[in-house]
């Protein structure tokens, strides 16, 4: 994971002020829990695994560099599941909007409202 570990820190800084963040390995990677829930993960090639909300699917498919998550080739993880290529995640700006769009979805679990 040592080719990884630009992205792993810079997804650890964005969830520093998450108090109950801790790591897991899981889906070929590394993810990022908060409040015991999946919010994103690093895979193995740079890219990254974006919980969001079901509702929310399709709208952010249409986002450049986000496709369906999938477990497997031609296996769809269904919605609430999307899969951000590494050149969609190369300005902090870019990583914070998912980090976001995955806090906000995870926001009930966390006490706030979404």
């Amino acid at each position: 994971m040592n080719d990884l570990a630009p992205l792993i820190d810079r997804v650890r800084t964005a969830l520093a002020s998450e108090p109950s963040m801790r790591e897991v390995r899981m889906f070929g990677g590394l993810s990022f829990m908060v409040n015991e829930k999946m919010v994103v993960a690093v895979g193995r090639e740079g890219d990254l695994l974006v919980r969001i909300d079901p509702k929310q699917n399709q709208e952010f498919l249409e986002r450049p560099g986000t496709v369906q998550a999938e477990m497997g080739a031609g296996r769809s993880m269904g919605p609430g599941w999307v899969h951000v290529h590494k050149e969609a995640l190369t300005t902090e700006d870019d990583l914070a909007f998912w980090v976001s769009v995955a806090l906000e979805h995870n926001a009930p679990a966390r006490g706030g409202s979404q």
